[in-house]
């Protein structure tokens, strides 16, 4: 058995056209304000992203960069001026923040009706019981790209490995809402092949490059890797790759002194699943789409449509 892999980029790109058109219509352009403090390179990457496809799919947006050594009150006061603003509709601030700046308060400032993240308490509980809300773009992703790609969720045994507030927790109240039966597991799960062996959908999100590897899947499952991982070790990425996918990820080790894979060894992965989103080009793409539909949808709410 070879997996069939699940590439994100159609769906990512159908979801930002369907927004995209959605925009055109309104007669109005939601706004969308993304807050960066501190030089973090991979943070200036991802909102760059953000922002850029923001303007490409009509909507505005505002990057509002602080410095490292920003003080507490300092971004609390930003985000009280977003709070306020009738222009915006979304407020992202990007983690991770530092240390200085106490992102729990920081996050719980957002109005719950700009908080296009999802990680808002009134959000998190909305969606634990069932109500409309805005929810965390990863694992919004991860049901579109389920659905999308006509694989059933009702009914299925899905095992999620992780139990973070960002992914692990809502994609497990997610699933739930599809219909699913949900395991949790995380690092103090005993045992841990004989249940993930049990899924129909195994959703690897804790954090460790390539751990989820051939024993913990079982055959024909579909496994959705969640995980974006930075690996320099050679000897390692040997164990991750085939040898068709080897050279590429080894040239990518010498050239920029890193390769990226997910939380599951893809090697062993593709030989037990049925089917398996790739690392990069699952996941990850769905993201920002999530991230766009979120602010639409926010945008709409607080004008009554």
């Amino acid at each position: 058995m070879t997996a069939q892999l699940l590439s994100g980029k159609p769906i990512a790109e159908a979801i930002k056209a369907e927004v995209a058109a959605e925009v055109a219509s309104l007669g109005y352009r939601p706004g969308l304000a993304v807050v960066r403090v501190g030089e973090d390179p991979a943070s200036a990457v991802y909102v760059g992203s953000k922002v850029k496809t923001t303007e490409e799919l009509g909507m505005h947006s505002e990057h509002i960069h602080l410095p490292a050594d920003a003080s507490h009150d300092g971004v609390l006061s930003i985000v009280k001026e977003l709070n306020a603003r009738d222009d915006i509709d979304g407020i992202l601030v990007q983690l991770p923040l530092p240390e200085q700046v106490r992102d729990r308060e920081i996050l719980e400032e957002i109005d719950p009706a700009k908080d296009v993240d999802g990680f808002h308490p009134m959000n998190v509980g909305r969606l634990s019981q069932g109500y409309d809300a805005l929810v965390p773009c990863t694992p919004a992703g991860v049901i579109q790209i389920l659905k999308r790609s006509g694989l059933e969720i009702a009914g299925r045994h899905a095992v999620v490995v992780g139990r973070s507030n960002i992914v692990g927790k809502p994609m497990a109240m997610l699933l739930l809402q599809e219909n699913a039966t949900v395991t949790i597991c995380h690092s103090r799960t005993r045992d841990l092949p004989a249940i993930t062996q049990q899924a129909d959908i195994l959703i690897a999100a804790i954090g460790r490059p390539g751990f989820i590897r051939g024993e913990h899947i079982g055959d024909g499952a579909t496994v959705v890797d969640v995980g974006i991982n930075n690996v320099s070790d050679q000897d390692f990425a040997s164990e991750l790759f085939s040898e068709g996918e080897l050279p590429k990820r080894i040239a990518a080790i010498e050239k920029r002194g890193f390769t990226l894979v997910g939380d599951v060894n893809p090697k062993e992965a593709v030989e037990r699943a049925a089917y398996f989103t790739p690392v990069p080009g699952g996941v990850g793409l769905l993201t920002v789409a999530m991230l766009m539909r979120n602010t639409l949808e926010a945008a709409k709410a607080r004008r009554g449509r």
